[in-house]
C-alpha cells in the first residue's frame, strides 16, 4: 500500500491527473479542502494500481492510510513554504541578472554629464552612470532582503498535525520527515523551533512578501524614472532610448511607447496588491491556526511567478537595449542653473542664487553674468563650472 501511494503521489507531481484537482483557491479555511482533494485522488490512483475500483476506500482509504500521521494543520503550511520556496529558486538569479544589467549601464554611462534632478527641478550635475549604479544597488539590497527573509520559510511545523502538540504521530516522524523532505528537494529545511508556533504564526510568509513588495516598490521607482528619462522624443527629456518593442500606437504612426517599463509597473502593482491581502490574511489567525492559508499561499505565489516572469523580459527587452542621447543629456547640464551650487563656497550662497536668478530672468547664461559682474576670473570660473568636476565629492580647487 505504501509504495501504491508514493508511486501515485510521483504520478501527480508529474503532471498526471491535473483535471481531478477541482478545488478552488478560495475554499474553506486553512486548505482542508485541497489537501482532501490530495488525499482523495492519490488514495484512488493507487486503488486502482492495486486492481481495486476507485473509490473502494477498503483498499486503501484518503484518511487512514494517505494522510496517515498528518494533518491539513502542518501539511498545508509545509507545502506552502516548500513551494514558495521553490519558485524562489527562480526569482534570485532573475533579479541578479538585472542588477548585473544595470551595472553593466554604469560603466557603459561613466562619462555622460547629465542634469541631476530633485523635486522634478534641476539639481547638481550628475553622470548618468552614477544614477545608474543607484538603480543596481537599489535592486541588489532589496533582493539580499527577500534571501534572508525567506531563510524562516525553511523552518516546518510538520509533525505537529492539528494543534501542535503532534497527537498521532511517530515520535520520530517529524526528525524524518525533515530528512526526506532535504533529500528530495534540496531546500534546507528543519524543523521548527516550536510547534505551537508554527501552527499559530504565519510571520515568515507575510516577511517574505513584504520583502518582495520592497523590491517591487523599488521596481516602480527605477521603471518610472526611466520612462521619464525616455519621454519625448521631441518635447520630453529624451535623455535616453528605450528599446522599441511594438508600435506604441493604434492611430498614431510612428510612436514608439515605454511598454516594458508599464508593463512592469503593473505586475509590481499586482504585487503591492497581493502583499495586502497577505498581511489581512496573516493577522486573522486565531488561537490554534490561521485558517486563512490559501489566499496566503495563493497570492505569494503569485506574487513570485509574475514578478520572475516580467523581470526576465524587463531585463532582455529594455534594460539590456537602453542608449544614451549624449548631446541631450549634456545640454541639460550645462544650461542647469543648478551649476552655480559649485560656487557657493567662492562667492557665497546668497551671491550665487542672485547669479541664478538673474540668469532665469534674463536668459543670459550663468558665466555671462559672473564675468560682468567681475566675482572671479574667467579661468577660475571655467574650472569651477566643469560639469565633470561637480559628479565627484568634495570642493572643487580654486
Amino acid at each position: 500500500k505504501g509504495k501504491a501511494i508514493i508511486n501515485a503521489a510521483d504520478r501527480i507531481i508529474a503532471g498526471e491527473f491535473q483535471d481531478q484537482f477541482v478545488v478552488d483557491v478560495y475554499q474553506a479555511g486553512a486548505g482542508t479542502s485541497c489537501h482532501m482533494n490530495v488525499n482523495e485522488v492519490i488514495a484512488n490512483i493507487a486503488i486502482e494500481s492495486l486492481g481495486g475500483k476507485k473509490g473502494d476506500y477498503s483498499v486503501i482509504h484518503p484518511n487512514d492510510h494517505v494522510n496517515f500521521g498528518q494533518s491539513t494543520n502542518d501539511v498545508f503550511p509545509t507545502a506552502m513554504r516548500i513551494a514558495a520556496l521553490s519558485l524562489l529558486t527562480e526569482l534570485f538569479p532573475v533579479v541578479d541578472e538585472l542588477a548585473d544589467r544595470l551595472n553593466e549601464k554604469v560603466e557603459e554611462f561613466d562619462s555622460i554629464i547629465k542634469s541631476g534632478r530633485t523635486h522634478l527641478q534641476d539639481a547638481a550635475p550628475i553622470k548618468l552612470g552614477q544614477e545608474f549604479c543607484g538603480y543596481a544597488s537599489a535592486v541588489s539590497k532589496a533582493v539580499e532582503k527577500i534571501r534572508r527573509a525567506s531563510d524562516a520559510l525553511k523552518e516546518l511545523g510538520i509533525g505537529g498535525t492539528a494543534v501542535g502538540t503532534g497527537l498521532n504521530t511517530h515520535p520520530d516522524y517529524a526528525h524524518k520527515i525533515i530528512f526526506e523532505l532535504n533529500e528530495i528537494t534540496g531546500l534546507g529545511v528543519r524543523a521548527s523551533s516550536n510547534y505551537f508556533e508554527a501552527m499559530q504564526s504565519n510571520a515568515p510568509v507575510t516577511e517574505v512578501s513584504g520583502a518582495v513588495k520592497v523590491l517591487a516598490i523599488e521596481l516602480i521607482r527605477i521603471a518610472n524614472d526611466l520612462r521619464l528619462l525616455s519621454s519625448g522624443p521631441k518635447t520630453g527629456l529624451a535623455e535616453i532610448t528605450l528599446p522599441a518593442v511594438q508600435p506604441g500606437s493604434s492611430i498614431m504612426p510612428g510612436k514608439v511607447n515605454p511598454v516594458m517599463a508599464e508593463m512592469l509597473n503593473m505586475v509590481c502593482f499586482a504585487i503591492i496588491g497581493n502583499d495586502l491581502t497577505i498581511s489581512m490574511a496573516s493577522q486573522a489567525g486565531q488561537f490554534e491556526l490561521n485558517v486563512m492559508m490559501p489566499v496566503m499561499q495563493y497570492k505569494l505565489l503569485d506574487s513570485v511567478s509574475i514578478l520572475t516572469n516580467a523581470l526576465e523580459v524587463f531585463t532582455n527587452k529594455c534594460v539590456k537595449g537602453i542608449m544614451v542621447n549624449e548631446e541631450r543629456c549634456y545640454q541639460y547640464a550645462t544650461g542647469s542653473m543648478a551649476i552655480v551650487t559649485a560656487l557657493n563656497p567662492y562667492i557665497g550662497y546668497s551671491k550665487a542664487a542672485e547669479v541664478a536668478k538673474e540668469s532665469l530672468l534674463t536668459g543670459k547664461p550663468i558665466k555671462e553674468i559672473i564675468l560682468e559682474k567681475k566675482l572671479m576670473s574667467e579661468e577660475k570660473l571655467d574650472k569651477l563650472l566643469s560639469p565633470i568636476s561637480m559628479t565627484k565629492p568634495g570642493f572643487i580647487s580654486k
